[in-house]
């Protein structure tokens, strides 16, 4: 009886899992293409997935274990990853300018007190941290 109720369990869990998985395993296109690009980032919102591509991405904010994820149209994402997981996979336009921020150069708009505060595309203002002023200068001044 026990060894019935574990298999009843074990297959419930795998049928959870098989639910789960169904929203990315049907992302394939009628040519058998996968539209999921290695770059980009998997978000569950509202029920759903959703994939955001780098090119979206202004600027993602680190919160402990947790990122947001900033996009042009004016979107946030919250992702259960930290921001270190979340940019292993970003390409080199994206720049620590802060422990708690990671910042897209493509969408910085302007730089406002000296290098200290970064205007995004999005319309969020991003904060540079003293020890990255220098570096962020010099990485921005060459683009």
């Amino acid at each position: 009886m026990y060894l019935i109720g574990t298999l009843v369990v074990s297959v419930c869990i795998a049928n959870e899992i098989i639910n789960l998985m169904k929203p990315v395993s049907n992302l394939h296109e009628t040519t058998g293409k996968s539209l999921l690009k290695k770059t980009d980032i998997i978000v569950r919102y509202k029920g759903e997935t959703i994939l955001v591509s780098p090119t979206t991405i202004t600027l993602l904010e680190g919160l402990g274990n947790y990122t947001i994820i900033h996009t042009r149209a004016g979107q946030s994402f919250l992702v259960t990853k930290t921001l270190k997981l979340v940019s292993q996979n970003l390409k080199t336009n994206f720049i620590r300018v802060h422990r708690t921020y990671l910042v897209n150069s493509d969408f910085i708009v302007s730089r406002i007190n000296e290098g200290r505060l970064l205007k995004m595309a999005c319309g969020k203002e991003v904060s540079v941290s003293r020890r990255k002023i220098k570096e962020t200068t010099v990485l921005l001044d060459s683009r």
